[in-house]
This record gives structure tokens, sequence and C-alpha cells, in this order.
């Protein structure tokens, strides 16, 4: 069975940091990509992040780029996004996914985690 499993979340105050983590199980981890998604109440749902597990290739929105870290942890078949000097437009439920390939776009991704709630508080 195949599962993501997210989680980190939780309340900040602007300019904090928070690292969410995604722990894989089911599949080939280091055959795909694992990318991380959010979405704010009434908005659309963004990708802010992706790593290409094998290589290590990392990818980012501009609207967290310089402030959001991925990286992947193999060995333990998990995905940490770092996040620091947040901001109140970051809130919101974020989703880890696995998919080929590496990309921001989410129809591309076979498998999805359930959300995590990040809230940041100006």
């Amino acid at each position: 069975e195949v599962q993501l499993q997210a989680s980190g979340g939780g309340l900040v105050q602007a300019g904090g940091s928070l690292r969410l983590s995604c722990v894989a199980s089911g599949f080939t981890f280091d055959e795909y990509a694992i990318g991380w998604f959010r979405q704010a109440p009434g908005q659309e749902r963004e990708g802010i992040s992706c790593i290409e597990v094998r290589d290590g290739i990392t990818h980012y929105s501009d609207s967290v780029k310089g402030r959001f870290t991925i990286s992947s942890d193999n060995a333990k078949n998990t995905v940490h996004l770092r996040m620091n000097n947040l901001r109140p437009e970051d809130t919101g439920l974020y989703y880890c996914a696995a998919g080929w390939p590496p990309t921001l776009t989410s129809p591309e991704y076979d498998f999805w985690g359930q959300g995590t709630q990040v809230t940041v508080s100006s």
C-alpha cells in the first residue's frame, strides 16, 4: 500500500521557521520525485518545491525560492521541507506527493499524502 505521511505543520509567527516531513512507503522511493504543494482557503493548489530523489536535484517556485529548502533522506524514505522567514501568505494546507517527471504541476503526481496545516500569524 502506497503511503505518504506529512507532518510538522503548526502555528508560527511571521519570520519564524518550520520543518515539514514526508515519510513515504509502498513504492520505490528513488524512482520518483517528491513534491510539496499547498492550498489556502479559496485558492488553487500551488506547487512550491520538488526534489528528484535519486539525483537530489531540486526545484522551487518563485514564491518560496530563497526561503524554503527541500532535502531527501533516502535511507529513511523521507523528504523534508525547511521553511524559513515564514509570511502570513504561506498559510495553507501543505501536501506531499510522489510522481514523475519532477514538476510543480499537480496532475503529474500519482500518490498524495494527507495535508499538514501551516498557519503563519502576522
